[in-house]
């Protein structure tokens, strides 16, 4: 079991999350890659104190770049789209 405060890293404020958090109360973090869903589930409704109906997760793999005349690569993250229930919410400007 991981540590609670190790599992949500950040939460990402993008135009589409902004939307989706007006329309469907869907909240976008990056966790930690070695987290779960159940994992995740309970780090936020302990840390942020919301009600969670549902967790996606989704693995995103780290763009190539070059740096000069080498090729480097961007490391590979984790996202994870965390539905809460009606009538709940999260401040984003506050987290």
């Amino acid at each position: 079991m991981m540590e609670m405060h190790s599992i949500l890293k950040r939460m990402l404020v993008t135009e589409k999350s902004t939307i989706e958090k007006d329309e469907k109360n869907k909240y976008y973090f990056e966790v930690d890659s070695r987290a779960n869903k159940i994992e995740i589930r309970k780090a936020a409704e302990k840390l942020l104190k919301v009600v969670v109906d549902d967790v996606h997760v989704i693995n995103i793999k780290g763009k190539k770049k070059r740096m000069g005349r080498t090729m480097g690569k961007r490391k590979d993250w984790k996202k994870a789209v965390i539905t809460l229930s009606p009538g709940n919410s999260i401040d984003i400007y506050g987290v």
